[in-house]
């Protein structure tokens, strides 16, 4: 492990931590989040962020500057407890990850609660990915903590609908059971520099609105993943969401779905943010576009 993890550490326990626990509501994370994005997180010289549309609705497109268009497209749902967040808060570390993958990253704007409950963010993600699909090439699915259980929840959608299956999918850290059954919810209220355990069930009542969390496409969770496409899946050992990512993994190999899983140790939820400073975030994305080169490689030679 790096120097810099437990520096990180102590600033996100020190001031992360108790701004989310003390923030008044959704409008108080999302200003917050957008401003600490711009002077933290910076995207590759080599790529360009430009508005667009998707399905739309306002997207993000992570670019190369230079060189022909990627076949390869990146459909990334940002996290935020489906409360807070945009793709400008998660678009430097699409256009990382797109860089090393040697492909294209999109963010779709999709509708937070409590202004848009479940399922709306799920109908978009639909919607999104239908029309990535229709531009042809490779399409891997990804995103992190809310946006990872989103992705997964897309996924056991289109299973369940006999449509067309992402090439692969991926998730940082994802949220997959709104019931807060397991045990690291608890286990790990202290250990998690990022996530106030205590407020996590608030959240997921503004997403919720009153919808039932055991059902799979808002827990996928309690999805049936049988033919799934590759997943692949890492998270932090002292993170609240531990055992979501822990528990989906066993679950999904027991219906047969390539997983690779990868746990860390002591790094704080969804460390890949933190790429242009931690050298843990850079190995996590160096290892994850290895991975969908291989995928997209696949993928591209069977069509």
């Amino acid at each position: 492990m790096s120097l810099l993890r437990p520096l990180l550490n102590t600033y996100l326990r020190l001031t992360e931590k108790p701004h989310m626990q003390n923030a008044s509501g959704p409008d108080a994370l999302r200003r917050s989040l957008e401003t600490k994005a711009r002077l933290l997180f910076h995207r590759p010289m080599s790529m360009r962020l430009r508005r667009g549309a998707l399905a739309g609705e306002d997207a993000l497109w992570a670019t190369p500057r230079r060189g022909a268009e990627p076949q390869t497209t990146i459909l990334y749902f940002h996290g935020g407890g489906f409360v807070f967040g945009s793709p400008q808060t998660h678009g430097a570390m699409a256009a990382a990850l797109a860089k090393r993958a040697a492909a294209r990253a999109v963010l779709l704007r999709y509708p937070l609660a409590p202004e848009h409950p479940f399922p709306a963010a799920l109908d978009h993600a639909i919607a999104a990915y239908r029309e990535c699909r229709a531009q042809g090439g490779p399409v891997i699915v990804g995103g992190d903590s809310a946006g990872g259980g989103l992705a997964l929840s897309l996924l056991a959608h289109l299973l369940i609908e006999g449509e067309s299956t992402p090439d692969a999918v991926f998730a940082f850290s994802p949220l997959t059971d709104l019931t807060f059954s397991g045990a690291s919810i608890r286990d790990n209220a202290k250990t998690d520099v990022v996530l106030p355990a205590e407020r996590a069930s608030e959240m997921l009542q503004m997403y919720l609105n009153g919808a039932d969390a055991t059902n799979p496409l808002a827990s996928p969770l309690f999805a049936d993943f049988t033919d799934a496409p590759s997943v692949w899946i890492t998270a932090g050992d002292t993170e609240i969401l531990l055992d979501d990512s822990r528990r989906i993994v066993e679950r999904m190999r027991g219906q047969g779905v390539d997983v690779t899983y990868v746990e860390e140790h002591d790094l704080p939820h969804v460390w890949p943010l933190f790429h242009n400073t931690l050298p843990e975030a850079r190995r996590t994305l160096n290892a994850l576009a290895a991975w969908i080169r291989v995928q997209a490689g696949a993928s591209a030679g069977t069509r």
